[in-house]
């Protein structure tokens, strides 16, 4: 596979540009198991790495009960705020432990509720960090692209396989800043939580 810069370019667009549960997706009233999982399934399709990966599945779910992350559930009906909940875990899961994530979603139930809001303190957090990770989307592209631009610069010093040089580089510098970003939000539970 060549690097074709074009096509690098329709990779990190797609990537940064996913459609994400909303508020407004995630109904008032409260949905068995097979209902949250079509939800997570329907709007996080563009998420998956191939046709098979599950997105969410009643084992992960159990799991998370079980582990005590996810409040219980009512009659076997998942509420609004279990919904966010797992959306946060569905998005944590990539790079925490759920140890860590446990740690965090302890102290999410000690957040005092916003009285000039309507929305609950787990709405609320979820409509903020849904509205910073767009932007942050939108940077995270303007960064990627520099990145692969200076990637062609560096590549110009190999003479002989110089588009899997330009891939390789490219994988190692994202998986370097990623591992960066993991070891911060490590420290900072640990710091902090």
């Amino acid at each position: 596979m060549a690097f074709r810069e074009e096509e690098i370019y329709e990779v990190i667009n797609e990537v940064t540009s996913f459609e994400d549960i909303n508020l407004s997706d995630i109904p008032d009233i409260d949905l068995y198991m097979d209902q949250v999982i079509t939800l997570f399934e329907m709007k996080l399709n563009n998420l998956r790495r191939n046709k098979d990966e599950k997105i969410m599945t009643k084992t992960m779910i159990n799991n998370y009960a079980k582990a005590k992350i996810l409040p219980p559930v009512k009659g076997k009906k998942y509420n609004k705020e279990q919904i966010i909940l797992l959306n946060l875990i569905y998005n944590l899961k990539q790079n925490l432990s759920l140890a860590d994530i446990s740690t965090l979603f302890n102290h999410i139930s000690k957040i005092p509720q916003q009285e000039e809001s309507n929305l609950s303190t787990v709405e609320n957090l979820y409509q903020n960090f849904l509205e910073i990770k767009q932007s942050q989307e939108k940077v995270a592209q303007e960064q990627l692209n520099e990145l692969v631009h200076i990637i062609n610069e560096k590549a110009d010093n190999f003479k002989e396989d110089e588009e899997y040089i330009k891939l390789i580089l490219l994988v190692l510098t994202l998986i370097n800043r990623a591992n960066i970003e993991k070891r911060l939000a490590e420290k900072i539970i640990d710091k902090f939580f």
